[in-house]
């Protein structure tokens, strides 16, 4: 497949090869299990492959806080009241140099078997991307595996002072943390912190409410936040290079991305610096941003972002197009919106922090969103992202525990995704069995053919406002033509498309009657195209055609 487009798989790496059925809320390691890092085979990674997905991110293998006890192996135990869930979230590092040991079949060997993962993930012909989380870490952050000579996070900070340019950390001078929570949690000691940090997600006092990100700490990058957000950035705050170094660390390790978490809540100084000293030393190595603001999107491209999150525009709009609340114009006006930095948006319809398609509180079904994959994998070059179970209609309904039953995967307990077993030992309804081969005939599509990897694109709506439960559009490579037709509907529809004359013109295309096939169903079909004239398409509820003319 000579092909750039990029599908990244995501994955969370805790729970994809678990098997065990128990799932019992609040479940402990013991009772409800834990993938390991082991159950990426060969066989497995040679599957994604032949799928057509080229980038695997892994989510959550950097050591962060957990209510699993480790102390035997020298991992200092974590206090329960500063860890959400049992097995803690992947968001809260509690050492940027560690793997984490719940994915270990041998605990004292974890960083080599994370190396033997790379390396099996490149002999399956993917590429491996790993969370980078710079904004913030787990209150207790103690780094046991950091190289010889690296001084730790918040070693040698001035506390008395509440922010220092040079300081790791923010700090509330005098008073002790005192959160709206039970600081005992089951132990005979309360968790205790003086002077207490900032939090996570800009909380710059010492009383963090219970949706605040309480469990986690912020990083100081030089921006002063008591003086309304002056960046302080000469001489080089501390933080920037300790940061760059653990960048630095694991692209050693052969990586070949990183998915930056919040990353807009770091000023982009850092990131300028940042991306450029890496990509000294690694060229090809991407950075992807989670970053919601689209005011700061072409600030962040700018600073060495390879990729951003299409989040605000294109899954918003997306989303509600899935479920009627907006038609298809929507999706338009959303690409039109970065039309001049396309190629770097990353499109998704599902991740860890959203809910699923197939939830109560989405779609309820999971084919729903059939359109939507075609339309978001088809329309651009730019990558598109799947999390792992989307593909079989994974619903997300359950309740684990501190992840309560909110319509997405838990991040923060031990669990097994339903699906996922039942896709591993071949028990998937039939119904999900057909989805996931849509999924697969979609991304085949997209790696395969030039004229989505590399050609042209030409939206049609503008002459097609008319029917806004269809999206219409084409595109063009040197040797071939896709005119792509989806129905948002659920019910099926008889549509007549208007090609424009711009679209001839633009696209380099002939007026005559061609043999169409469609990729999705392998059809053939007769099209005549002409200047501003309609194809008729017939389209089945929530499915789409992708029709392929050998121009």
């Amino acid at each position: 497949m000579a092909s750039n487009k990029i599908i990244i798989y995501q994955i969370f790496t805790r729970l994809y090869g678990n098997r065990r059925q128990a799932r019992k809320a609040n479940g402990t390691l013991e009772e409800n299990g834990c993938g390991k890092l082991n159950d990426f085979t060969p066989a497995i990674l040679k599957d994604l492959q032949k799928r057509g997905i080229t980038h695997v991110w892994y989510t959550g293998v950097i050591r962060h806080a957990s209510q699993t006890d480790y102390s035997a192996y020298g991992i200092p135990r974590q206090h329960p009241a500063v860890v959400k869930g049992k097995a803690g979230s992947p968001y809260a590092i509690a050492d940027y140099y560690d793997i984490d040991p719940d994915l270990a079949v041998n605990v004292d060997k974890r960083m080599k078997e994370f190396e033997q993962l790379v390396s099996r993930t490149h002999k399956a012909g993917l590429k491996m991307i790993i969370d980078f989380v710079p904004n913030h870490v787990a209150r207790q952050y103690h780094s046991i595996c950091a190289p010889k000579g690296v001084k730790d996070l918040g070693e040698g900070d001035n506390e008395q002072n509440g922010f220092d340019p040079q300081n790791n950390f923010y700090y509330c001078p005098g008073q002790a943390f005192a959160p709206y929570l039970d600081l005992y949690h089951g132990e005979t000691e309360p968790y205790h912190e003086e002077p207490a940090k900032a939090t996570g997600n800009d909380c710059f006092n010492n009383a963090p409410g219970q949706n605040d990100w309480y469990e986690t700490v912020k990083l100081n990058y030089g921006v002063d936040y008591y003086a309304g957000r002056v960046g302080r950035f000469f001489p080089m705050p501390n933080t920037w290079q300790k940061m760059t170094d653990i960048l630095l660390f694991w692209a050693s390790k052969g990586i070949d991305g990183f998915r930056c978490d919040m990353a807009e809540m770091v000023p982009a100084e850092f990131w300028a610096y940042a991306t450029k000293e890496v990509k000294k030393q690694y060229p090809e190595l991407l950075f992807i941003g989670e970053v919601y603001n689209p005011n700061e999107y072409r600030r962040y491209i700018a600073s060495g972002f390879d990729y951003l999150y299409d989040k605000v525009g294109m899954y918003d709009a997306t989303r509600d197009v899935i479920c009627h609340r907006q038609g298809t114009s929507a999706i338009s006006h959303a690409w039109q919106q970065t039309d001049d930095i396309r190629q770097h948006m990353l499109y998704f319809l599902e991740n860890h922090d959203e809910q699923r398609v197939a939830s109560d509180f989405f779609a309820g079904d999971g084919r729903k969103a059939v359109p939507a994959l075609i339309a978001n994998m088809l329309l651009q070059q730019n990558p598109f992202m799947l999390y792992a179970g989307q593909e079989y209609g994974e619903r997300g309904m359950d309740a684990e525990g501190f992840s309560g039953r909110d319509g997405r995967t838990t991040i923060f307990d031990y669990w097994s995704i339903d699906t996922l077993c039942r896709a591993a030992s071949g028990q998937l309804s039939e119904e999900e069995q057909q989805l996931a081969d849509i999924y697969n005939k979609v991304m085949k599509i997209a790696q395969k053919e030039k004229a989505v990897s590399e050609g042209l694109m030409f939206d049609l709506m503008y002459v097609n406002q008319q029917d806004q439960r269809r999206y219409a559009f084409l595109r063009r490579s040197e040797k071939s033509l896709l005119l792509v037709v989806v129905n948002f509907d659920d019910v099926p529809v008889e549509t007549a498309i208007t090609l424009p004359a711009h679209a001839f013109d633009y696209m380099g295309i002939k007026e005559n009657t061609y043999t169409a096939t469609d990729l999705l169903s392998d059809t053939k079909t007769k099209l005549t195209l002409k200047r501003d004239a309609a194809v008729s398409v017939s389209l089945m509820p929530r499915s789409g055609v992708v029709y392929k003319i050998n121009a």
